[in-house]
């Protein structure tokens, strides 16, 4: 691809509003005081396994450990006096809370800032102290849609000013200088750009800059499998609500994907990969539907798609043991979209790491996630006969030489008598899975497998 000069891009803009790449450039000079420039760093390791060149955009090195202060501080940098006067209000899974709260004590604002009560104590306590004593900490409701709708409130019933996420023209073209970065820092265009995507902001404003220069950069953004809303949107042909989502991925669990995000990729006719919620949906916009399995897109296009909760921990992890990259789930989603791509072997690639505020009480969680979806660790239900000697038959007859009981558990906990057992066993290899299996039905055991996705397993474990 051709070098461009990064310096002169053009006003070309993608349906959003005044979002487009002038409002990009005037929001990087508005930011500079506030927003440092992350570094852009080779990853040999992940371009070996993928074999493609990677770039990581170390945006989780910013002063509050994400991308969202770029958003916050430009929407906030414009306000009138009168504005300021009254004060701000806003809602967060907890890394755009930190970019408020630290502009509301850069600014001297007073600010009130509502999360979801699943917001990990680590990034409460970062807003707090980014804040200080310019900002009022609110938990309210189960995910970022119930603490929006109680900040909105507060808005309506204050008159304080609204400093929205991601669906904000203004938010977006700041989220949108990391494009800008990339291409100063790269000295061009790369072939493609991995994006995570929770409201569609940093996406939308990615996007926008990046086709003003290039209409062949490829373009994805990728979501947690649990909160497809930018994926359904697509193919509904507008922004729908979801009825659940797993909140896990926390920096991304929406369930109403932004109108402005919608737009962009709507506009730059993106294709998402399958889901079986979008099977459910009234499908009413020309939107391809990919399989979900991994795919090569052509030069200049946009695609959606969707991973795991528990590959995005396995990502975590091995971005951690060895880039020494402590990433959030959400901060691990574009690298671990490269899972969903065919590149070709010359592409440049550039995947954002935008966040790296992870609690480490979650790392036992974000452990057994990823031995689950690695297939090294496995749920039964045992039904142990009640005679001498019978787990020790368990031990020697069923368990594999290399395989490890990592929870036993009687169910009935006033009665240990009578009644099954829940038996965790992490395998030495995913291959022993079927030899354990057929030991147990040989066995004298009443054994039930517990699948990862049933009722009684979310119960259970």
């Amino acid at each position: 691809m051709d070098v461009v000069n990064t310096q002169h891009a053009t006003t070309t803009s993608v349906p959003g509003s005044a979002l487009n790449a002038a409002a990009i450039d005037a929001a990087a000079e508005r930011i500079a005081p506030a927003v440092a420039c992350t570094p852009l760093e080779a990853a040999p390791r992940i371009s070996r396994d993928v074999g493609a060149q990677v770039y990581l955009k170390r945006e989780d090195l910013q002063s509050v450990r994400s991308y969202k202060i770029r958003g916050a501080y430009n929407v906030m940098a414009q306000l009138s006096e009168e504005e300021c006067a009254r004060g701000v209000v806003a809602a967060s899974a907890g890394n755009h809370a930190q970019g408020v709260a630290f502009a509301c004590r850069v600014m001297e604002v007073h600010g009130r800032i509502y999360v979801p009560t699943t917001t990990p104590k680590q990034k409460r306590d970062r807003i707090r102290w980014h804040g200080g004593e310019f900002v009022e900490l609110i938990a309210v409701g189960d995910t970022y849609d119930a603490a929006a709708a109680a900040a909105q409130a507060d808005v309506l019933r204050t008159g304080a000013t609204w400093i929205h996420a991601f669906d904000d023209p203004r938010t977006a073209a700041g989220q949108g200088t990391i494009a800008r970065e990339i291409v100063d820092q790269l000295g061009r265009v790369p072939d493609v750009v991995i994006a995570p995507v929770g409201g569609g902001g940093c996406l939308a404003g990615m996007a926008t800059y990046l086709r003003a220069l290039s209409p062949e950069v490829t373009i994805v953004g990728v979501e947690p499998t649990g909160a497809i809303s930018l994926a359904a949107a697509l193919v509904s042909g507008g922004p729908i609500t979801l009825d659940d989502i797993d909140p896990f991925v926390d920096g991304a669990a929406v369930k109403r994907i932004g109108g402005l995000g919608h737009g962009v990729m709507a506009g730059l006719g993106s294709s998402v990969t399958a889901h079986p919620i979008l099977e459910t949906l009234s499908a009413t916009a020309d939107t391809r539907v990919l399989p979900d399995e991994p795919v090569a897109l052509p030069a200049g296009a946009a695609h959606i798609t969707h991973v795991d909760e528990g590959a995005i921990c396995t990502t975590m992890l091995e971005l951690y043991q060895n880039e020494g990259i402590i990433a959030e789930p959400a901060g691990a989603l574009a690298v671990t979209g490269l899972s969903q791509l065919k590149l070709p072997d010359d592409a440049t690639v550039v995947c954002l790491v935008s966040g790296g505020n992870n609690d480490v009480s979650r790392y036992g969680e974000i452990i057994e996630r990823s031995l689950v979806h690695q297939g090294l660790k496995h749920y039964f239900l045992v039904d142990f006969p009640q005679e001498p000697g019978a787990l020790r038959r368990f031990l020697n007859e069923v368990l594999g030489p290399d395989d490890d009981i990592t929870l036993f558990e009687y169910v009935k906990r006033n009665n240990r008598e009578t009644g099954a057992a829940l038996v965790g066993i992490q395998l030495g290899s995913r291959d022993g899975l079927p030899g354990l299996l057929d030991r147990m039905d040989h066995s004298r055991l009443d054994c039930v497998q517990l699948k990862s996705d049933s009722p009684e397993y979310r119960y259970l474990t």
